[in-house]
């Protein structure tokens, strides 16, 4: 590993410290420390360890949510104690969302009991002041705060902007924990302004600092620092059931990378000349990281051969979304769905000529066949990953990325034709 070139220390914090890097421009070293604390540091010990399984963690969960189409500040894992990322500056409220109630919002919500499960979630805002506890805002006072960052204002749309990341990031981490059979109770983000594209990305840290974990549901198991804010007295026994806990988190937190469940979709064309359409069906599934198997058969010209194909994706066990394109008359799709249990996708490539007479085949078809007709090629696709999604968080973090991505797409277009309009 080439060594870099650190330069002066940026900013320290309770659990990290932030360095230059002088040969990279616009990227920073984030060094984790063996400290834990809490109650804003009137607790703080030194635990041998800390920082490298804290380290863990994060480059995991930051890996997770970038694979997935999130833009955050990381960029890759250093050592076992660092990562490098972009540098930002950061936005100083910790947005904090909660599927169940507990801990502080119990004290600030009395006749909440705890367990009480928040659907949809419960999103707060708590300005970074130690000094003063780290008070709860509301949204009008970090509005009416004016924050400048890297050159970036932050107003309505900034602000909308982390709300609603807020959210997806919290489901996607939750239904990554989930195959872990973890529930993800609440969790706690921070975002950054990068000082190279003056934009809001995802920064800091998602460690076990960051969330409380209840292994099965159990609150008796919980497995973050919890267990270390719980402590009645802080011996080297206490501290080595702690350390145990945060080493619990980062062994399963790697498993969260790996799909539980393959799975793939098998597009069957009715000739050749319905490649170009299958390959940007094809495309667009990679984006999902769903693989795709092409293969020709015509329903028409030869049913036992389309039948046999069928049957040898049946028989291996993957999950699989079988998807048919046959222009004209297409017999293919109402064949595949009149003849298996799996689903089956009809993406007729329509064609100018007699496409509105020919897709009334797709459509239309004999009682008690649920082949459903989808004509966009990259529509085929997302459909095939929201029914192998419900297998495979993976796909659907991906999706959800991308639910995500196109809303604040929207948003910073609004607010980019806003401007121009003044």
């Amino acid at each position: 590993m080439k060594p870099l070139k650190i330069g002066q220390k940026l900013n320290e914090g309770k659990t990290k410290q932030i360095f230059e890097l002088v040969d990279q421009p616009g990227l920073v070293l984030v060094q984790s420390k063996d400290q834990i604390t809490a109650g804003n540091a009137v607790s703080k010990d030194q635990m041998e360890g800390k920082a490298a399984v804290a380290n863990k963690t994060t480059s995991c969960v930051f890996q997770l949510l970038q694979e997935s189409g999130i833009k955050t500040a990381f960029v890759k894992q250093h050592s076992d104690t660092a990562f490098i990322a972009a540098r930002c500056e950061m936005i100083p409220v910790e947005w904090v969302c909660r599927r169940v109630a507990t801990g502080s919002f119990l004290k600030r919500n009395p006749g909440v009991k705890e367990g009480y499960r928040f659907s949809p979630l419960k999103m707060e805002m708590f300005f970074k002041d130690d000094a003063n506890n780290d008070p709860q805002w509301s949204e009008e006072q970090l509005l009416e705060a004016k924050l400048c960052l890297a050159g970036l204002t932050i107003g309505q749309c900034e602000v909308d902007i982390m709300s609603r990341s807020t959210l997806a990031i919290f489901e996607m981490v939750e239904k990554a924990w989930a195959t872990q059979n973890c529930s993800l109770v609440d969790m706690k983000i921070e975002f950054g302004v990068s000082v190279k594209s003056r934009e809001i990305v995802l920064a800091d840290v998602i460690d076990n600092d960051s969330w409380r974990l209840w292994p099965a549901g159990d609150r008796s198991q919980q497995t973050d620092k919890q267990v270390y804010r719980e402590l009645k007295e802080v011996t080297p026994e206490a501290m080595q059931m702690v350390k145990r806990s945060f080493e619990w988190v980062s062994e399963r937190v790697k498993l969260l990378l790996e799909p539980q469940a393959s799975s793939r979709v098998v597009l069957l064309m009715g000739s050749t000349s319905d490649v170009a359409h299958c390959e940007k069906i094809r495309k667009a599934c990679a984006s999902y990281g769903i693989p795709c198997v092409l293969r020709v058969t015509s329903a028409h010209k030869g049913p036992d051969e389309t039948l046999r194909i069928k049957a040898e994706y049946e028989g291996d066990g993957i999950p699989t979304v079988f998807v048919a394109v046959a222009g004209r008359s297409n017999g293919l799709g109402p064949v595949m769905s009149g003849n298996t249990a799996y689903p089956v996708i009809s993406c007729p490539p329509l064609t100018p000529d007699w496409g509105p007479q020919d897709v009334w085949s797709s459509l239309r078809m004999p009682s008690g066949l649920g082949c459903s007709t989808v004509l966009s090629p990259e529509a085929c696709a997302q459909f095939a990953a929201q029914i192998l999604g419900l297998r495979d968080h993976l796909v659907w973090c991906k999706l959800r990325a991308s639910m995500l991505n196109t809303w604040v797409s929207l948003k910073l277009a609004d607010k980019k034709l806003q401007a121009c309009s003044l």
